[in-house]
């Protein structure tokens, strides 16, 4: 199961319930939709909410490169059986477990998915409750061999504020050295990393700046409950276009035949190495 390159700017989250919020969603120009059976569906709910979202798997097909997640619920810490089996009949491209904070979460939700035909759906795992940071890199490790598939972390700012009782100022200083280990541990496993919500969606000045935030702090989108935040949000995650005349200059120049074996290049007067190539790959490749 190779790991996918492709932009994650903008994550929508929307309810399983919501049949009519779920169709809208091949309209949207976000990068991935979670369709959650999660905190967004009530318990009495969520054997009806597996129904609609069979349906809409069934009969709706995603816009052109849209990414389809679900998330899941958790009992005693374990995936929620009938989540996954619905989960693998709908064939998403990725799974999202909540709270995972050890890593045989994740190896019971790929043992699960296996078993019941999902074995080439991903894995994403949200990052919000205390223990979770603690065993980040335990949990990041388990997830990273092909064989179980963990391609992306999410941060739960909301629960992870909730969990420490600590407020959520401007800026988010209260969490910000655990939102940068959750980046530093997805980059240290080849994954991405995903900002957690901005609940004013009404705030456009406060959300502009947090996506801001979530960009040098080195995420690569953020996660939104309304569709209202999708523009931004790509905007703010994109390369700039400077950035990408840049990178196809780098890997124009390792390319040249001229320059073949060449360690080291002068490429619009900056000294540039093979490493710089495969960042502008990189970049390249993420850029929708």
């Amino acid at each position: 199961m190779p790991r996918p390159v492709r932009p994650r700017r903008s994550v929508l989250y929307v309810p399983a319930a919501n049949a009519k919020a779920m169709a809208k969603t091949a309209q949207l120009a976000c990068d991935a939709v979670i369709y959650d059976l999660e905190d967004a569906v009530a318990e009495e709910s969520k054997a009806e909410a597996r129904g609609l979202l069979a349906s809409h798997f069934r009969e709706a097909a995603p816009a052109t490169g849209q990414e389809r997640v679900i998330r899941v619920n958790l009992r005693a810490g374990a995936p929620d059986g009938e989540d996954i089996e619905a989960a693998a009949r709908c064939a998403p491209d990725a799974v999202l477990l909540p709270k995972v904070e050890e890593p045989q979460t994740l190896l019971d939700a790929r043992r699960m998915l296996d078993a019941s035909g999902g074995g080439g759906i991903r894995l994403w795992a949200m990052v919000e409750t205390p223990l979770g940071i603690v065993n980040l890199r335990e949990i990041v490790q388990a997830g990273a061999p092909d064989h179980v598939g963990l391609d992306c972390l999410v941060a739960g700012v909301n629960d992870l504020a909730k969990e420490t009782s600590l407020p959520l100022p401007e800026g988010r200083p209260t969490i910000q050295h655990w939102l940068s280990a959750i980046v530093i541990h997805a980059r240290a496993f080849g994954m991405d990393a995903l900002d957690g919500v901005y609940n004013d969606f009404r705030d456009e000045a406060g959300f502009a700046a947090e996506c801001r935030q979530g960009v040098l702090g080195g995420f690569d989108g953020k996660t939104l409950i309304h569709p209202s935040q999708i523009a931004p949000a790509n905007a703010a995650f994109s390369p700039t276009e400077e950035a990408v005349r840049q990178a196809r200059q780098i890997i124009a120049a390792f390319e040249d035949p001229a320059n073949a074996g060449k360690g080291v290049l002068v490429v619009d007067g900056k000294m540039v190495e093979r490493l710089h190539a495969d960042m502008a790959r990189k970049l390249l490749a993420r850029t929708a």
